[in-house]
């Protein structure tokens, strides 16, 4: 795979409609303005890299009706998230340094989590604690407390990316899945709908096998998606040991378009258990549930609109190349994988609505 497009060869299957928030253009304003505010990206480098993510326009896809005033507030989290990511998770001194990473996770999860007046030296630590507080002002402490977990497991899962990072070590398929479902970030990237939307989801249905596995399923598939969008960027980053696509290779063998066709494969198959479950699923739920599964719906096909529009994924960035058209399909690739072979995922396939 020689170009940008390489990777885009197959068209998309995702019979999701697309849908995007009318106050995206303000949330972008408002949040860029809190990036100001806060400082934690010093150079221009940084603040360039930082604002041409589009994250404001990336959640817009993934909360299409939530509140207007709560809506940049998550974009403001989505800027960071990217930011913190490409400063200290895949590149910078603690890219392959676990113990290193371990000590700013650490320090970092604890300036969200705590209330209040804090002073924080390190300029990532100190914006995510003021993102706190203005999430802790609007949202319920269930809510807060489910972003904090899912916050912290994302970490994790970057804390696990490091480590196989610094060793060398390339997971295997399964191993890699269950990595990615953690440090994609996509668990407070979802968690973070039921502030936006203030709507809570009660217990007994967020926690329900069917409502996680769909929560899982998307982020896999979104996962998946990224994947596939910054394979050429990450080929001229030299930072390709832990794509799907480059696991795929060393597991079973081939060429990356063979990868790609597995990879993808394997993709359209979640999704396809994921419309089916969320139909299921949805049939029944409260107004809240509904809201939150229509949502993580909606992440699925932004996330591929968001990648085709922002330069982080196209590979183009340092080139001056421009967003990627993304092309459509009304079917999933035949001969997807069977996941009974993946144990991190095959429960997907036995729970029900």
């Amino acid at each position: 795979m020689n170009s940008d497009t390489d990777a885009l060869a197959l068209p998309f299957f995702c019979p999701i409609g697309p849908a995007v928030h009318p106050a995206a253009g303000e949330a972008e304003r408002r949040a860029v303005a809190w990036i100001d505010r806060m400082g934690f990206a010093r150079t221009e480098e940084e603040y360039a890299r930082t604002v041409r993510t589009r994250s404001a326009d990336f959640y817009a896809r993934f909360a299409p009706y939530a509140d207007p005033d709560r809506l940049w507030l998550a974009a403001c989290w989505v800027y960071w998230g990217f930011a913190f990511d490409d400063a200290r998770c895949d590149e910078g001194p603690f890219a392959a340094d676990p113990a290193g990473f371990a000590g700013v996770a650490a320090r970092t999860q604890r300036a969200l989590e705590t209330p209040g007046p804090l002073f924080v030296p390190d300029g990532y630590a100190a914006a995510l604690h003021d993102l706190g507080e203005r999430f802790r002002a609007c949202a319920t402490p269930v809510q807060l407390r489910r972003f904090h977990h899912a916050h912290q497991g994302w970490l994790a899962g970057v804390q696990w990316q490091v480590c196989n990072r610094a060793t060398g070590r390339l997971p295997t398929l399964d191993q890699y899945l269950t990595m990615r479902l953690h440090s994609a970030g996509g668990e407070p990237t979802y968690a973070m709908l039921e502030i936006v939307n203030g709507e809570e989801v009660p217990g007994r249905e967020m926690d329900a096998p069917a409502v996680r596995a769909l929560t899982e399923m998307a982020i896999c598939v979104d996962a998946l998606d990224n994947d596939r969008h910054s394979f050429a960027h990450e080929c001229a980053r030299r930072q390709t040991g832990q794509n799907v696509l480059s696991v795929l290779m060393a597991e079973e063998g081939g060429t990356p378009e063979q990868a790609l066709h597995r990879a993808v494969g394997l993709r359209d198959r979640v999704l396809c258990r994921f419309l089916e479950l969320r139909d299921a699923v949805r049939a029944r739920a409260s107004a809240p549930l509904r809201r939150y599964v229509d949502d993580l719906a909606h992440g699925i096909r932004g996330n591929i609109e968001w990648a085709a529009r922002t330069l982080r994924y196209s590979g183009g960035a340092a080139r001056g190349a421009g967003p990627v058209r993304t092309r459509w399909t009304d079917a999933p690739l035949p001969g997807g994988r069977d996941p009974s072979g993946l144990p991190s995922i095959a429960w997907w396939w036995q729970v029900s609505g």
